[in-house]
């Protein structure tokens, strides 16, 4: 809990930080334009990204196979997604990290590994059907 409020604190007070050092370099205007096409076509490339990965994800249960790769890969987007539709350069650059594939391979990674420490441990508990 004490690492969340940290965050609600320093993030926006870094984008804060952010906008006024690039507004000094590039112009306000530059900034507010930046910050709209930003948002813009992250939101698009995630739509384009969450459908794929949604019809993945129906492909693997119909063929009755667990979707557990597009599970990941649709909470990374979904994350994205929320990044990319706040303002902020910082929150920008994380949720194109998050949606773009190339860049979320290693991402995806780290989360099954996580997750899969987590079972093991008992923190989660894992039940098959």
């Amino acid at each position: 809990m004490r690492w969340l409020i940290l965050a609600l604190l320093l993030i926006p007070a870094a984008e804060i930080g952010v906008f006024i050092w690039l507004g000094s370099m590039i112009g306000p205007w530059w900034v507010v334009f930046f910050i709209l096409f930003t948002g813009i076509a992250g939101v698009a490339i995630a739509k384009r990204q969450g459908t794929d990965t949604w019809n993945r994800a129906r492909l693997m249960i119909s063929q009755g196979q667990p979707p557990g790769e597009a599970m990941i890969d649709g909470i990374c987007i979904f994350i994205g997604s929320i990044l990319l539709f706040s303002p902020g350069f910082i929150s920008d650059i994380l949720g194109i990290v998050l949606v773009l594939p190339f860049t979320r391979r290693p991402i995806k990674w780290w989360v099954y590994h996580f997750l899969k420490r987590k079972i093991e441990n008992g923190t989660i508990i894992h039940r098959k059907w």
